[in-house]
């Protein structure tokens, strides 16, 4: 093991959609002899590539990466499932004397593997009533008496995510505080002092950027990857068939859309959601930012990190 290895604790990349977290995951994996681990919840999901801009095998640069292609589409992600299965990867790869680098924008599923939270209780009665309740006033509608309740956690959640907007309404009922009360506050150390970086992305860049990637996926085939879906079980009111771009495609098959407007509104879910993102990482005072703008993003990222391991080893030899 060189000393690298033994210093480097795990390294989490985190930041809104398109700014280029996947390839920044990759160049620090290469430099500090590490494994990814997927922390974005849609691409825990087979067959959900295209719309996931998931890295396909052949563009992993042979590093091994976890927690992608997990799930069926009929299957249920979870925050607890996912903690613990990745819990173990980490576990996993520190024990071969290699650098875990965790990945993604998922927030819930950040916070679940980087701090100690106790996760709120579930009762399947209260879910069932609120579940009714949705039935009677629509997703949008039932969101926004989420957004009366917590609006910190309506701002997090998409208005159409029926799951977990029922959910935090179901733990404001279980416990009597806001389902945001539950998560842990932001000023601890991490687990295994994981060391955190952001890639800040202003609208004004970001923004054209989502709109030309969202247009790429239509164009590659994003429309037949739904329908190959739909086959193996895919539905609108899953919690895959509500993952952004994939929920406007079943709508479009089912008549609700045209074509044009499908690719409009997945523009549009896709820059609130980077929205949503920036908001709420930017709430974290362990993360280190970098301007994803910059022509060398990677390399100052990696820079930064081999400063911080090779101060460490100064230190542990002193």
């Amino acid at each position: 093991m060189t000393e690298h290895q033994r210093l480097c604790r795990p390294v989490a990349v985190v930041g809104p959609t398109g700014s280029g977290k996947s390839d920044t995951a990759l160049a620090v994996a290469e430099a500090l002899d590490g494994e990814v681990v997927n922390i974005d919840s849609m691409q825990l999901y087979r067959g959900m590539d295209i719309g996931t801009a998931k890295l396909l095998p052949e563009h992993r640069r042979g590093i091994p990466h976890h927690q992608l292609d997990v799930l069926d589409v009929t299957e249920t992600a979870s925050v607890a499932r996912y903690r613990n299965a990745a819990i173990a990867d980490v576990e996993a790869i520190r024990g071969r004397g290699r650098t875990p680098v965790v990945v993604g924008g998922s927030m819930m599923y950040v916070q679940a593997l980087l701090d100690d939270w106790d996760l709120p209780p579930t009762d399947a009665g209260v879910r069932s009533r609120w579940e009714q309740e949705c039935d009677r006033l629509g997703v949008e509608q039932l969101h926004a008496v989420l957004a009366q309740r917590d609006p910190e956690a309506a701002a997090v959640i998409e208005s159409r995510d029926q799951r977990r907007t029922v959910r935090a309404l179901e733990v404001i009922e279980l416990t009597g505080r806001p389902f945001s009360a539950s998560q842990p506050p932001k000023n601890r150390p991490t687990r295994w002092d994981t060391a955190i970086v952001g890639l800040s992305a202003t609208a004004e860049w970001l923004n054209p950027r989502l709109e030309i990637r969202v247009n790429r996926m239509f164009e590659q085939g994003l429309v037949q990857e739904v329908r190959t879906l739909v086959d193996q079980g895919l539905r609108r009111a899953s919690t895959a068939g509500q993952a952004i771009g994939y929920a406007q495609v079943l709508d479009y098959l089912a008549g609700e859309l045209t074509l044009a407007q499908a690719v409009e509104r997945t523009v549009t879910g896709t820059r609130r959601y980077a929205r949503r993102q920036r908001a709420w990482f930017r709430r974290d005072p362990r993360i280190t930012w970098f301007d994803a703008s910059a022509p060398d993003i990677s390399s100052q990222v990696v820079d930064a990190l081999l400063a911080r391991v090779d101060e460490a080893a100064g230190e542990s030899g002193s």
